[in-house]
């Protein structure tokens, strides 16, 4: 009988201390969801992240906003740093504008390497140099790396890469550097590095040149995911996501409108004079902080501020080049770091075609008397597109012969490396990134890459709070856990429901929702044709009307490089595609017939610098 008792009285006991641990935690989190909810509705808006059917103001609402109001902040540049500035801004409460003189993610931020790497490049110089300002830059990306794929989980995943051994002394040195980046990563690592044998390798990688192969390391880096199941980053459309979660978090946000000039008062930048290049209306506005985030052009805007100041962008061109499928296995990668003058080439699958490229146009590009030219559209040369072909063409066995003709579409992008105006050596580069305020006030956030954009934007909005006296309006930065529009609802099963639901085929369901994430059933779901743009590839007409209502398109570039990426994937068939896309858009926007020749035209234009004379030349010597 006292068992029994002293039994139900340590069941109770474990009863109430149960009940007060679940009463308190729940308690606990449902103050805190209401906490975060309340945030939301102070900063004025109407829906939370996780709604899937939210629509974004449109264009002309934005325009209004910024001709009526004042900001606490004014971001210039709509690219990957500009974008993650405008979102760490406004989701901590502060009153922010962006304005892109182009379109979101126009210059460096497409035409990225589309990985989101942990710095294994650094780990070399981190590990023989005892370089403990590159061992920060490794743990500084392969955190943001993770960060990266945890927040938007529809463009992202793990991608396997091979690093073939020629050479069996070299297999340990390698093996050493991945296990090495293991250990780095710590708990936020992905898959574990390992070695594979000769046969295996083979295998794996059946295209790759066999003779003298010793085996091949595979180490993992992070990449977000796109139209196929195992694909590359599509950086347009992640930084589409960014600048829709930004606007959704309050901000006001516009492409195709630019700085004409910075305003001063009393020596103090407190606005600029924009122009909308639609329109060609200009006005202007005020902020009481303005940042610089222009990547290649940003000496251009610190020079409206300054003309006579210090150049601190140091251009470096990466050439790419698109081929078809079967000079890549669909699930991993190549890198190449031993080419003929010391630059890394690598080969990837992407959205079901390979790109191989360069990580820069010389080792004189890391030089500062010998920049890359900044232009908008820079134009990859022949004997740019050569290398690469060249380069490559070694790692493929005799079965593969790689032509000319074979390239899909090619085109160059400019990384801003930078000098600090503050340092001792004013012609040494920075290492990753830098924040510089001028006299004026102008704050100037320029390098890194698209790894470490979040932390780049933390960065510069900690500076902007200080600097323009912002702290009692700005919390503490939130978005190391602030997934992108399209995440909530997201699920790696959900192409089965457009299947069914609107009867879809598998590739063009599975793009949908790789593109979108949860909002892929708003595309589905528009009333226009669910016709491909062209045959071949996933994209519908649909997409083009999508793009203009909800993703401010406004010109046939805007549709075939950023919000859908058929430039980038072949030329060719983005070409074919623009007579469509001009007829959608012309009805969407009310283009009379000079406006809409106009706008092919300059398509056709653009489609130059992504390889389209190359192509069809080489195409035509078949």
């Amino acid at each position: 009988m006292h068992r029994f008792t002293s039994n139900r009285m340590l069941l109770g006991c474990v009863t109430v201390a149960a009940t007060s641990y679940l009463y308190y935690n729940l308690k606990s989190k449902n103050e805190k969801q209401e906490f975060r909810m309340m945030d939301y509705f102070k900063q004025g808006i109407r829906h939370l992240p996780h709604d899937q059917y939210w629509i974004p103001p449109s264009r002309d609402e934005m325009i209004k906003d910024l001709k009526t109001q004042e900001y606490d902040l004014l971001i210039i540049g709509g690219g990957a740093t500009g974008a993650g500035c405008v979102l760490d801004a406004a989701s901590r409460g502060l009153k922010v504008a962006c304005v892109e003189r182009d379109d979101f993610s126009a210059g460096t931020s497409s035409k990225s390497t589309k990985l989101v790497h942990g710095g294994v490049r650094y780990l070399e110089k981190a590990f023989w140099n005892l370089d403990k300002g590159q061992y920060d830059l490794v743990v500084e990306a392969l955190h943001e790396r993770t960060t990266f794929l945890n927040i938007a989980p529809y463009l992202s995943y793990e991608v396997p890469i091979m690093l073939p051994v020629y050479k069996w002394y070299m297999a340990p040195y390698y093996y050493v550097g991945a296990k090495f980046y293991d250990l780095f990563a710590g708990r936020s690592g992905l898959t574990k590095s390992y070695f594979m044998g000769k046969k295996k390798a083979l295998e794996t990688f059946p295209m790759l040149n066999g003779e003298n192969l010793f085996g091949a390391i595979i180490y993992y880096d992070g990449k977000r995911k796109s139209v196929v199941e195992l694909g590359m980053q599509n950086d347009s459309r992640m930084n589409m996501a960014l600048t829709l979660t930004a606007i959704q978090q309050g901000a006001t946000v516009a492409n195709h409108v630019e700085v004409v000039s910075l305003l001063k008062e009393n020596g103090k930048l407190c606005g600029a004079t924009l122009r909308d290049k639609i329109s060609n209306e200009t006005w202007n506005v005020k902020a009481k902080g303005i940042i610089n985030a222009t990547g290649p052009f940003t000496d251009s805007i610190r020079q409206m501020d300054e003309q006579d100041c210090k150049q601190v962008v140091a251009p470096s061109s990466g050439v790419h080049v698109t081929l078809p499928s079967y000079f890549c296995p669909k699930g991993m990668g190549l890198v190449d770091a031993n080419t003929s003058d010391g630059r890394v080439v690598f080969f990837l699958p992407w959205q079901g075609a390979v790109i191989a490229g360069t990580t820069g146009n010389n080792l004189h590009a890391y030089k500062i008397d010998e920049p890359t030219q900044v232009t908008e559209n820079p134009i990859p040369t022949e004997k740019e597109i050569d290398f690469i072909l060249n380069e490559i063409s070694h790692y493929f066995g005799s079965d593969l012969k790689l032509r000319k003709s074979d390239v899909l579409s090619a085109w160059s992008g400019i990384r801003p490396l930078v000098k600090d105006p503050n340092a001792v050596n004013t012609e040494s580069l920075v290492r990753n990134h830098m924040v510089h305020v001028s006299n004026s006030g102008l704050l100037t956030i320029a390098g890194g890459k698209w790894t470490t954009y979040r932390n780049m934007a933390s960065d510069a909005i900690n500076k902007a709070i200080s600097e323009f006296g912002l702290s009692n309006k700005a919390g503490e930065c939130r978005t190391e856990n602030l997934k992108v529009v399209g995440s909530y609802g997201y699920t790696k099963s959900m192409y089965l429901k457009l299947i069914q639901e609107f009867g879809l085929e598998k590739d063009v369901a599975k793009h949908l929702v790789h593109s979108y994430g949860d909002r892929a059933k708003l595309v589905a779901a528009e009333k226009s044709s669910k016709k491909r743009l062209v045959e071949g590839f996933p994209y519908l007409e649909s997409e083009v009307n999508y793009a203009v209502k909800h993703e401010y398109a406004q010109t046939i570039v805007d549709v075939i490089a950023r919000r859908t990426r058929l430039s980038f994937l072949d030329c060719a068939a983005a070409d074919k595609a623009i007579p469509k896309i001009a007829e959608i858009m012309s009805e969407e926007l009310n283009w009379n017939k000079e406006r809409k020749e106009e706008e092919i035209q300059n398509a056709k234009v653009f489609l130059k610098s992504m390889g389209l004379d190359y192509v069809l030349m080489n195409k035509n010597n078949l």
